[in-house]
Parts: C-alpha cells; sequence; structure tokens
C-alpha cells in the first residue's frame, strides 16, 4: 500500500520537482489538528492513486524555507504539483469525498 512520502528543504527537488506523476505535498505541523484529522484522508488517498498521484508531506516547522517558497500562510495546505509546476491548490481540512472530487478536477491538466 503505498504512503505519503516524507520531504524536506534538502530532497524536494528531487522527491517532488523531478517526479514523472502529479505530487500532492501536504503542508503540516504536528500542533494542528486539522493537520492530524487530514492524515488518514490523505493515506487513504495515497492508496486509491497508487501508480497516478504521488503523496508528500512536509512538516513546516522543520523546513521553513519550503514553507515560504510555496507562500502557506495557514495549514493544512495541499499543493499539487506536476513538471515543477503548481497546478492546484488546497487549504484547510476536507473529507476524502471533498478532496478527491478536488484532486480529480485538478488532474486533468496533466493528461
Amino acid at each position: 500500500m503505498a504512503k505519503p512520502i516524507v520531504v524536506t528543504d534538502e530532497n524536494f527537488r528531487e522527491r517532488v520537482l523531478q517526479s514523472p506523476k502529479p505530487i500532492l505535498v501536504d503542508f503540516w505541523a504536528e500542533w494542528c489538528r486539522p493537520c492530524r484529522m487530514l492524515a488518514p484522508v490523505i493515506d487513504s488517498l495515497a492508496a486509491d492513486y497508487d501508480g497516478q498521484v504521488g503523496f508528500a508531506k512536509v512538516n513546516v516547522d522543520e523546513n521553513q524555507e519550503l514553507a515560504m517558497r510555496y507562500r502557506v500562510q495557514g495549514i493544512p495546505t495541499l499543493v499539487l504539483l506536476f513538471g515543477g509546476k503548481e497546478i492546484g491548490r488546497f487549504v484547510g481540512y476536507m473529507s476524502r469525498e471533498q478532496l478527491a472530487r478536488k484532486l480529480e478536477a485538478a488532474l486533468p491538466v496533466v493528461a
């Protein structure tokens, strides 16, 4: 079963920007309750979209450079990237169904 990868300021380029498939990056923090509530949603979608979409997690407290580069102003913030470009952004907690709909709407950009 696919799980989100943990990325940092140091490995973000290699693990996310150079990925041949779209990657949904979850900017989160340990102290953020909505982030913790979203974690099982992300895990479930990572399994469902295995092979189509990659999932990554960035702890904003430990990787402030990335949070600033992607203008993360509130968490959780989910940024969908493909070919190094942002193709979607979702802020706040969402149910599995809500996030799946938003992800499906953004994915045709990749095709």
